[in-house]
């Protein structure tokens, strides 16, 4: 086995030493979610920290590691015997993004199980990581139906094993450690608050730190054992801090004052529920006996508040991380034991500095673009004026800001994908509701019972049975297929051009962008952007998982200029063929949002047409969305989705509650119904 990296040769990272050094102390504050760009230590810290763990008593030859002192009365290995344990180094499980759902929760034998009657089952990775580390490297790519999994292991502390009625449980209790780069995409929430605390780290921009850190990396590469032996006493010393501080946590007294300053600053943020309550309070108690102290003071509650509610307080992935440390400073102080008995509770004022809508108002949420916001000043501002005659092109308006966004409707790819799972387009998945059944190609995860036992009934009087009972074997095993939800690669395809550029307008268009962008990340999408103004187009941003990414891109979008659709519509056809190539299985969704005008080089509308024309050969799904307002409309937006294949929804119809949009579905479903009859 290699030598790991020592723990106290980390250089800085002092939050993320400290936010697991406190799991360390006491695993129930929940673990640590480790956010931050690549090469800044976070696998290396969470690798070295299994080393510091305490040993783990266990009942000897037990593959689920019950206790010796209680062992599970459920356990698959049990009943155990009173006594017979032994200690063992405490483990650390890595979960590979890739990993099958048979891996992580363990296979049992259907085969065996029908057959013989006999439970054979093989433990996974949760068997494994029980009392011990369960590490996800990135864990924001990891498949939605092994989050689905590690939820309810996490909830209920036991891991269930069902395949068409026979059922096994073990306890599945572990410290969830995940490290994630914000750049490839944002953690469900449901996953995001079973993380006790959260960390975000950076690469040091002090030279004599990164120096440091390179020194110490090429040393510990040349020879691992002697730089190990190097740190071995310092190791030392945090093994016992830990076992100290763990025999002191029971002492350790967390008063009432204590507990309203947790409560109020829960409060002053808005984080939804009770569990941030109560990770604070553990966490503000395991920083007490960390430090050797018997009763949590103000600064362990700040403390515990800067690394259990950044990733709590916010609404969408647009909110920006971290917390407004003012405000939890005023928050403390004002709920703080030296506050006198006869001081007033707190009455803010509606427009006070708690609910100003700056940076700690709300909760910390942004304003999201209301024009109220400059003062009127989206409704208010003149037009940009023509430029003169030979006065070059007209100048870029400056960046105008998102309105409010808002639920969409659905918009999907038509027919049947194989796709990565997620919540938009129809597609055969491995979870879902059965469709049907097929021979089993290698291991099989599903049985299809009904299937099964129809291949092996006609075979029964050739095997040998003639009374009561089934004899299956493995050439009348079926598996089910099953039909659930792919998520889509969604391209955006924007125009920024002078025809969009009033305010007003282009504020309303960002909007419907933004809203679709929170869509796709409900949905677990990928998404791009392309932008296309004045004499060509750009790639924003290329396919990624990171919808925050393409929020900020559009937020900061310039406008201006004239319309070169042609070269929006074969900017976005590239990206498509690449994409393609790196990613077979994901279907693509094109989303144009333009008024449908063509004005930017020779021949603008019929190169407009010929390059709709090769999304449309090529059989992607299209939705343009008609941003053309007025009494007059001369419906040049209806006339692009036709060419490119797809269909054309107004920005009123995008809403999901919008009337127009629910009578053209109506309109739809009868004309589709005539011709059907």
């Amino acid at each position: 086995m290699a030598t790991p990296y020592p723990f106290t040769a980390v250089v800085g990272q002092d939050d993320l030493r400290l936010a697991l050094l406190l799991n360390a102390v006491s695993p129930a504050v929940g673990g640590v979610l480790v956010r931050g760009e690549k090469g800044t230590a976070k696998s290396t810290a969470v690798r070295a920290l299994s080393a510091l763990m305490p040993g783990v008593e266990v009942v000897t030859g037990c593959r689920f590691s019950c206790d010796p002192a209680r062992p599970d009365p459920e356990c698959p290995d049990g009943p155990h015997e009173d006594g017979g344990g032994g200690e063992r180094a405490a483990r650390m499980v890595e979960l590979p993004v890739g990993a099958s759902e048979d891996r992580l929760v363990g296979a049992l034998d259907i085969e065996r199980a029908l057959a013989e009657g006999v439970k054979a089952f093989e433990p996974g990775l949760l068997a494994d990581a029980h009392r011990g580390i369960l590490y996800v490297d990135e864990v924001n790519l990891l498949h939605d139906h092994l989050v689905d999994l590690l939820l309810d292991a996490a909830a209920m502390g036991a891991s269930y094993v069902e395949r068409e009625g026979v059922s096994v449980r073990h306890a599945a209790r572990f410290l969830l450690v995940g490290t994630m780069n914000p750049e490839e995409g944002e953690l469900r929430p449901q996953l995001l608050d079973r993380f006790g605390l959260t960390v975000e780290v950076a690469a040091s921009r002090e030279p004599a730190q990164r120096v440091e850190v390179v020194k110490r990396r090429l040393a510990y590469d040349d020879a691992p054992d002697a730089f190990a032996a190097q740190w071995a006493g310092e190791e030392a010393e945090v093994r016992a801090r830990i076992v100290a501080a763990r025999a002191l946590l029971p002492e350790v007294r967390l008063g009432d004052d204590a507990l309203t300053q947790i409560a109020a600053t829960c409060a002053a943020f808005e984080v939804d529920g009770m569990r941030a309550d109560i990770v604070m309070a553990r966490t503000a108690t395991a920083l007490a006996a960390w430090a050797g102290r018997t009763e949590v003071l103000s600064e362990d509650v700040r403390q515990a508040a800067l690394l259990a509610l950044p990733h709590r307080r916010r609404r969408n992935p647009f909110d920006a991380p971290g917390l407004d440390e003012d405000k939890l400073d005023e928050t403390l102080d004002e709920f703080g034991p030296d506050r006198p008995d006869d001081e007033p509770d707190p009455d803010p004022e509606p427009n006070g500095p708690d609910n100003d809508g700056g940076g700690g108002g709300g909760g910390g949420v942004p304003p999201q673009g209301d024009p109220a916001d400059d003062g009127g000043a989206a409704e208010e501002a003149p037009a940009e004026a023509p430029p003169a005659p030979g006065a070059g092109a007209p100048r870029e308006q400056r960046a105008v800001s998102a309105g409010e966004p808002f639920r969409t409707k659905m918009l999907s790819v038509p027919g049947l994908g194989e796709g990565a799972a997620g919540r938009r387009s129809r597609a055969r998945t491995e979870h879902g509701r059965t469709t049907g059944s097929v021979r089993p190609r290698g291991n099989l995860t599903k049985l299809h019972l009904a299937a099964t036992v129809q291949a092996a009934a006609p075979h029964q009087r050739a095997r040998g049975r003639s009374g009561p009972g089934l004899v299956v074997r493995r050439d009348d095993l079926r598996q089910a297929t099953r039909e659930g939800r792919e998520g889509n690669l969604v391209l955006f395809v924007v125009d920024a051009s002078g025809s969009m550029a009033a305010r007003k307008r282009m504020g309303a268009v960002k909007g419907a962008v933004l809203s679709l962008l929170l869509d796709a990340y409900q949905r677990r999408d990928k998404v791009g952007l392309v932008t296309f103004r004045g004499t060509g187009a750009e790639v924003a941003l290329p396919p990624t998982s990171s919808v925050d990414a393409a929020a900020a891109r559009l937020e900061s979008l310039p406008t201006g200029g004239r319309t070169p659709l042609a070269a929006g519509l074969l900017k976005a056809h590239e990206v498509l063929r690449v994409e393609r190539l790196r990613d077979p299985a994901r279907r693509p969704l094109l989303v144009v949002v333009t008024d449908g005008r063509a004005t930017g080089g020779p021949e603008p509308v019929q190169l407009a047409g010929r390059a709709a024309g090769l999304h449309a050969a090529e059989g992607t799904a299209a939705v343009v969305v008609d941003c053309e307002s007025g009494m007059v409309r001369l419906g040049l937006a209806g006339e692009l989705a036709a060419r490119l294949g797809g269909q054309a929804v107004t920005l009123d119809e995008l809403r999901a509650d919008s009337i127009a949009g629910l009578v053209k579905d109506v309109q739809g479903n009868h004309t589709t119904s005539r011709r059907a009859a």
